[in-house]
């Protein structure tokens, strides 16, 4: 009898862009623990499973934009796992809010930055931590970059919405300790160098979507060229490929560069 699919779960990422010196634009990637049940050692963008916190009605009130609530719930779940994970912080003043409006600096993310790993293990309310210091969430600086939702045959399955956002100029990247073990800047052609000649582990998703910023030549074009584009659902579907080896495939995405991947090469 076939086992019927787990349901995939409401999980976000966030693609923190800014400017190098010259060349393309970095993107923010953290090293996962060794000891996680999931992508332990990978490098990864910022990002994790939405939580019950995140879809409060209450966030209305403390977001800049409206998404409605699928795109609402992942947009926060993202802005709060890039909190918990890299300490950055996409917030504005409560006084001074409103699309465009300039983000906090490093007086707000030093003063909150204790309070990272509580957020994260569920012991306080993100959503109390941004209201009781009189903050918004910067929900509108996000960009819909990707959706990838895990294939039906793994036994932990995401529905995952990817986004692009430039990083807060005034703020300072550092991993927490727990879930991650370290926080650097890369080009996506530097990452992707990095996987290929065995110096990171970086699972499918996230290799695909670092292909896909590759077409950018600045932190602005990527979000002017992916905030015009369609973003398609992503649905690993498995089969075998022409010498009968099996593999997943997926649509033809610009920017992927590839519509077939061997299961041997799928890092979980």
């Amino acid at each position: 009898m076939d086992k019927t699919p787990s349901e995939p779960r409401l999980s976000a990422t966030i693609l923190m862009l800014r400017d190098a010196a010259s060349g393309p634009p970095e993107v923010l990637m953290v090293k996962r623990h060794y000891e996680i049940d999931f992508a332990a050692g990978a490098l990864v963008f910022p990002g994790g499973k939405a939580s019950a916190d995140d879809s409060r009605p209450d966030w209305d009130a403390h977001t800049d934009g409206d998404y409605g609530p699928v795109q609402q719930d992942a947009r926060i779940a993202a802005v709060r796992e890039a909190f918990e994970e890299s300490g950055l912080l996409l917030a504005r003043h409560a006084t001074a809010r409103g699309p465009g409006a300039p983000l906090v600096g490093t007086d707000v993310t030093e003063a909150l930055s204790p309070h990272r790993a509580a957020v994260d293990k569920g012991e306080m309310s993100f959503l109390d931590l941004v209201r009781d210091n009189g903050l918004v969430l910067a929900l509108d600086s996000l960009v819909y970059f990707g959706h990838w939702i895990t294939p039906i045959m793994m036994p932990k399955r995401f529905d995952t919405h990817f986004y692009i956002a430039p990083a807060p100029v005034n703020q300072v990247a550092a991993h927490d300790g727990r879930e991650t073990t370290d926080a650097v800047w890369l080009s996506a052609a530097e990452a992707l160098a990095q996987e290929a000649d065995g110096r990171a582990t970086i699972i499918f998703p996230t290799r695909m979507n670092l292909k896909r910023l590759t077409l950018a030549n600045s932190a602005t074009d990527a979000l002017s060229r992916f905030g015009a584009m369609e973003v398609p659902t992503v649905l690993p579907k498995p089969g075998k490929d022409e010498d009968g080896k099996p593999c997943l495939f997926i649509p033809e995405v610009e920017g992927y560069g590839q519509t077939v991947e061997l299961l041997s090469n799928v890092k979980v």
